[in-house]
């Protein structure tokens, strides 16, 4: 593979320097989306670099090479990060507060944050597309494109869930402004982490907001509280009954032939006001992330955990108490076609360019950009490389250099495969 900055080796760590260089939090990765497209104009002059704003403060980068008709393959990744990468924000999360410190490499090693969840893959798609330029130059084909979507992270949009400042698109919003400024391409191919395989399925996702409330009463007078103590006192009790409720949601979805599975995650609770403990709370939030399979619907399964909890309280000191669970659907799962051109050619790819054959994949729940794709009819494949914690910091993540020059040849293949006329 060439290791000049026209694509390969030097490319994806010049592309990790760049990309790991400015946080990119959900909604408000421009900064970031600006100093990577600055760099690819000067580094890359040959290929096509926009920036689209998306929301008040996010971003999707654009690369294009351009060609003849339709986009043949959109090369899909996001910028934003899991965590913020501002460490004070990131803190109820992390559980400290001090710098992760830059990107590192040692030997075949680089490590980092958001190495895993976007920017290790989102390099290698950079150098795939560079490469994909440099194989095309000269030869009639298709145009190709490269998305950098911003907000391509979960988040909550209900008001409960909302922080102070700017309004922060959606989730997938970069993916859906995508689809309505440019052009539609024939497939897709997402550049995201993974097992190793080529993913042609993936499971939707949302949030069930769960809230059981009894009555207000003080801490220094708990029997005024009903039940007593209050609902925080109890707060074990409803995790419990969610627990049972769990085991039941994921055994339903395990064992299916497109190696999809279920999940329910608790990722918030909350009661009460922190600068006001001597009052003891009404109302205990849970907040849950929710993994679908196709045919599931959350509302249905928002009532199907409402029900289930009251009746597992009413056998404890909460009977009585009201249980409302408010469900937020993000994407719906999706699956693509196995004799799709784009899972075709991947496969075809992966034996070509990966060390080791693909694993079956059993009870897959991640979900990623790839069911907006798929929602809006376009044929969608996924892989990319697997990232490890780093044991010293678990904020950071460390992936093989050869994993991603390799992951960059293969996402280059295929885009050659398809954007080329076929014999």
């Amino acid at each position: 593979m060439p290791t000049s900055a026209g694509g390969g080796g030097d490319l994806v760590l010049a592309a990790l320097g760049v990309l790991a260089a400015t946080p990119a939090p959900h909604g408000a990765e421009r900064p970031a989306a600006e100093a990577l497209a600055a760099w690819g104009r000067a580094a890359l002059p040959g290929l096509d670099w926009s920036v689209t704003p998306v929301g008040e403060a996010g971003a999707n980068v654009v690369v294009t090479v351009p060609g003849d008709g339709a986009p043949a393959l959109l090369l899909a990744t996001h910028l934003d990060t899991s965590l913020s990468g501002l460490p004070a924000d990131d803190a109820p999360i992390t559980g400290r507060s001090d710098d992760p410190g830059p990107l590192h490499i040692d030997g075949d090693e680089v490590s980092g944050p958001g190495l895993g969840v976007a920017r290790g893959p989102a390099a290698a798609a950079l150098a795939g597309i560079a490469l994909a330029a440099e194989r095309l130059a000269g030869v009639p084909h298709r145009p190709l494109q490269l998305l950098l979507a911003g907000s391509g992270t979960h988040r909550s949009a209900l008001p409960s869930a909302v922080p102070a400042g700017p309004v922060r698109p959606s989730s997938g919003a970069g993916a859906l402004a995508h689809l309505a400024t440019q052009p539609r391409p024939d497939a897709v191919l997402v550049a995201k982490g993974g097992p190793a395989a080529v993913l042609r399925a993936e499971p939707g996702a949302g949030y069930l907001e769960l809230t059981v409330t009894g009555r207000m009463g003080a801490a220094l007078a708990p029997a005024s509280a009903d039940p007593i103590g209050g609902v925080l006192v109890h707060a074990g009790t409803v995790l419990e009954a969610v627990g049972r409720w769990r085991v039941a949601f994921r055994t339903a979805r395990g064992g299916r032939p497109d190696g999809l599975g279920g999940e329910l995650g608790l990722g918030a609770l909350s009661g009460g006001r922190p600068d006001k403990p001597d009052l003891l709370p009404a109302t205990l939030v849970l907040r849950l992330y929710a993994v679908t399979v196709p045919g599931d619907d959350l509302a249905a399964l928002a009532g199907e955990l409402a029900a289930a909890v009251r009746a597992d309280l009413a056998r404890t000191p909460l009977a009585g108490c009201a249980v409302e669970v408010v469900a937020e659907p993000l994407h719906p799962a999706g699956v693509t076609p196995a004799d799709a051109p784009v899972v075709r050619a991947a496969e075809a790819a992966w034996r070509r360019h990966r060390p080791e054959p693909p694993v079956a994949v059993e009870s897959w729940t991640g979900s990623t950009d790839g069911v907006v794709f798929r929602a809006a009819g376009l044929d969608t494949a996924r892989c990319g490389p697997a990232a490890s914690p780093d044991p010293a910091d678990p904020r950071r993540d460390r992936l093989s250099l050869a994993d991603l020059r390799s992951f960059a040849a293969l996402y280059a293949d295929v885009a050659v495969t398809l954007a080329t006329p076929q014999a």
